[in-house]
């Protein structure tokens, strides 16, 4: 493979039974569709699934080799419990990112959303139909993988994420 001049960009879209991988290179204004996927953790306990998560993300770095991680943050649901143990996938995911001294950003649902389809609260089917667009796929991915492809976009769409957003605050404070 010839080396680009772009950025490569891994987005996760974490979970417990399925993490959705997708990575893009951000080449000038282009963007340009690399590989995606699913990670699938299978029946086992809840010790087994993270290792799933973090030994098949690990192996998605080292041969893809992407230079930032845009991570979906958790959504806070109804349920604590179902909460937690997604922030505990998502754990795992940015510890494969972390053990590669990769560059992670976290993104909400509604940013992913609004910087893909231009709307935060839009439907799954929209942010797929999207992905497809952007990236001139010839079919719909999968929802965890067109998630974690959005994921991906939206951090080449300019970095608007928390961690890029609260740099450019201290970024502003620090001038005064």
């Amino acid at each position: 493979m010839l080396p680009s001049k772009g950025i490569r960009i891994l987005g996760i879209d974490p979970g417990l039974r399925i993490t959705g991988f997708g990575i893009i290179e951000k080449i000038g204004n282009q963007l340009v569709y690399v590989g995606s996927g699913c990670v699938v953790t299978g029946e086992s306990g809840l010790p087994g699934r993270l290792k799933t998560i973090l030994d098949g993300l690990n192996e998605i770095i080292q041969q893809h080799k992407p230079e930032q991680v845009a991570v979906e943050q958790v959504f806070v649901n109804i349920n604590p419990k179902s909460t937690l143990l997604l922030g505990q996938a998502r754990g795992a995911a940015i510890s494969a990112a972390v053990l590669h001294e990769l560059s992670v950003y976290e993104y909400t649902a509604l940013q992913v959303k609004q910087a893909v389809v231009g709307n935060g609260h839009a439907h799954k089917e929209q942010v797929q139909e999207m992905v497809m667009r952007l990236l001139r796929l010839g079919e719909r991915p999968r929802p965890d993988a067109a998630d974690a492809l959005a994921c991906a976009i939206c951090h080449a769409h300019g970095g608007t994420g928390l961690l890029a957003l609260s740099a450019r605050s201290r970024s502003r404070r620090s001038r005064r």
